[in-house]
This record gives structure tokens, C-alpha cells and sequence, in this order.
């Protein structure tokens, strides 16, 4: 492979360099790596305890790997993920990493600040988070979880105005947007054609829910980025399992514990076979992981650049005829909103 506009001879492993896979973010001229680093996990709110230490060498390792394109929010444990991120990268060559950030959703759950889509909160929020993350501007800029927000107009009417006055002033330099439900993705779009130039969508592209394969055309022909997040299903597709959290259905959670199960029986990885069917899907630029150590580090780029050996791939398939085929529940769109909605209606809305 040739090497990317990110590579810095003497600090990157040239020959891990060339192995990586780079490929166009729609139509900004920039190529990311194939695999590309999630923040949700460098912060103890949502994943348990965080060796920082160990963060802070798994993101070295990740960069110097070829690894180029990083993802962050203050949602993710109050900025703990920003701020981790932060000194992390000091002293890494600015040239060597794309670096993205979110607006719009903060506090941790079940509290009424958490979303905030206002042009003061958008605004306060970047010149927080460059301060944590110790740069003078981040690539990517994308609104957090718009489908909590009932009506798009302070989405597309506040806060995406005030990302635009911000790219102008140099701080930003693209915008994007996410949600879980990837109609409301299209809806955001369509209403503000060609203003927006990546959408991140996670664990719509698993073992358990290929979705997102139908909705790659039309993000094709708006000409965004496709950031493909969350292969692991938020950990539900791991040995170890999801937290008590996690959103899915119960009888899903059942039925993904019980592939964990098996996968242990046969002494597999269940993450590591989630791995390698996330990153088959043709269409996205990158693939989002978090991956807080540096073992999870070595068994996600594993899976990418030696695929599966003999027995991996028995298991994957037994799991997929014999498990996974049970579902009736594969993916949790409405669980999460419906939550938010019912909690809303015992507090008053308001901003910070």
C-alpha cells in the first residue's frame, strides 16, 4: 500500500504503515485507515476501570501501527476520553492523526443536560474540548445522537451554523453527524443537502444486524464519509459480555451470551469473529473500535490483516446457523429514545 499524507518517517512502523488499508472520507480529500480508534472507551463511565497508563500506550501503539483517524466526545465520561486524549498526543506529530470530536450530547445518563444543541453550548463545547484535547483544531466535528432531539430545527438551524462559522474561523474543518436509527441519519441530510461530509453509524454492520449494507447507496450519493462504529455491538459480541446498560432485549442478550459461551468452550474470541465480519463490508472509509489496551489492539489488527484460521471459522459459522439464527430481536432502535422520553417527562428542559 502507499503511504498515507499522515506518515512521518521515524515515528511510524513504516512496514505496518504499508500493510494498513487507506480510503477516501467521501468527497474531503482525506484517506483514513481502514481501522480507525474509538475514544468511548478511554474513560471509565460506560466500560469499567481505564489503566490509563495503558490507554495512553495502546494509542501510540495504534498511531505508530498506521492507525490515523481518532474519535472522541465529551459525552464520554464528562471529557475524561478528551482529556486522556489530550495527553496522549503530546508529542505526537500533528501530521501523523485526523482527529474528531462531538457536539450536542454531555452529561452521563439520566440527567436533563444531556442533550444540548444550542449555537452558545455548540460553540463552548469546541473551545472546551480543544483545550482538552491540547489542539489548535480538530478534522471532524459530528452532532452527537440526533434522534433524541424531536424536532431537527435546533440541529440543523443552531448548532450546524455555528460549526459552519467555526470551520470558517479554522477550528473545524468538516462536519458530520450520527445516530443509531439510520433513517433519521437520511432525514438530517436530505433537509440540508450537501452540508454535511461524514455520518457515523454504530453497530448497524454485526453478527447480528447487517443493516447498514442498505442504506450505503444513498450516503454514496450525497457524498459523505461513512464511519462504521461499534462492530462488537458495544461489547454484546464479546467473551466477556455487555454491561447491565446495555439496550438491547433480553432474549437478544441471552442469545449473544450464549455465543459468548460457545466461543469459550471452544476457546475463541468471540470479539475477534466480530471483528472480522465488521471489516468485510465494502462502502464505509473506516472502521471505529475502541480499544483501550494494547492487547485488544493486537487482537482487533489480527483480525484485519490475518483473518481467521480453520477453527475460528467453524465457530463463526456454527454460531451464525445454530445461534445467532434465533433471533428475533436483532438490533434495539426505539428502546433508548423511549427511555429518554419517559424520563423527560418527570424533569424540566433546559440548557446550560
Amino acid at each position: 500500500m502507499s503511504l498515507p499524507e499522515t506518515f512521518v518517517p521515524g515515528f511510524h512502523d513504516e512496514a505496518a504503515v504499508r500493510k494498513m488499508e487507506y480510503l477516501p472520507f467521501g468527497k474531503t480529500g482525506l484517506r483514513v485507515s481502514k481501522i480507525s480508534l474509538g475514544g468511548g472507551t478511554l474513560a471509565g463511565t460506560f466500560y469499567g476501570s481505564l489503566d490509563e497508563q495503558e490507554a495512553i500506550a495502546a494509542v501510540h501503539e495504534a498511531l505508530k501501527k498506521g492507525i490515523n483517524y481518532i474519535d472522541t466526545a465529551p459525552y464520554y465520561g464528562q471529557g475524561s476520553s478528551e482529556d486522556l486524549l489530550g495527553k496522549a498526543l503530546k508529542g505526537v506529530p500533528r501530521k501523523s492523526y485526523y482527529l474528531a470530536t462531538k457536539v450536542g450530547r454531555y452529561d452521563p445518563p439520566n440527567t436533563y443536560t444531556q442533550f444540548d444543541y444550542s449555537a452558545r453550548k455548540t460553540r463552548e463545547s469546541i473551545e472546551k474540548s480543544l483545550k482538552l484535547l491540547g489542539v489548535d483544531y480538530v478534522d471532524v466535528v459530528t452532532i452527537h445522537d440526533i434522534e433524541f432531539e424531536e424536532d431537527l430545527r435546533p440541529v440543523l438551524h443552531e448548532c450546524l451554523p455555528t460549526l459552519e462559522k467555526l470551520r470558517a474561523e479554522g477550528k473545524i474543518r468538516f462536519i458530520g453527524v450520527s445516530a443509531y436509527p439510520i433513517g433519521r441519519l437520511r432525514d438530517a441530510i436530505k433537509l440540508v443537502p450537501g452540508r454535511f461530509n461524514s455520518v457515523l453509524v454504530y453497530a448497524r454492520n454485526t453478527l447480528i444486524d447487517n443493516s447498514l449494507s442498505d442504506h450505503l447507496p444513498f450516503f454514496e450519493s450525497e457524498g459523505v464519509g461513512v464511519i462504521c462504529a461499534a462492530g462488537h455491538a458495544m461489547r454484546l459480541l464479546t467473551n466477556v459480555g455487555p454491561f447491565p446498560w446495555h439496550p438491547a432485549h433480553d432474549e437478544t442478550k441471552k442469545i449473544c451470551e450464549e455465543a459468548a459461551h460457545y466461543c469459550v468452550r471452544h476457546d475463541v474470541e468471540l470479539g475477534k469473529l466480530a471483528m472480522y465480519h465488521f471489516i468485510q463490508l465494502r462502502g464505509p472509509a473506516t472502521f471505529l473500535v475502541g480499544m483501550q489496551t494494547r492487547k485488544l489492539l493486537e487482537i482487533n489488527l489480527d483480525a484485519y490483516f490475518n483473518g481467521l484460521n480453520d477453527k475460528e471459522k467453524q465457530v463463526l459459522d456454527h454460531l451464525n446457523k445454530n445461534i445467532f439464527a434465533k433471533l428475533t430481536h436483532r438490533h434495539w432502535e426505539g428502546v433508548e429514545i423511549e427511555r429518554y422520553r419517559e424520563f423527560m417527562k418527570t424533569k424540566p428542559r433546559h440548557h446550560n
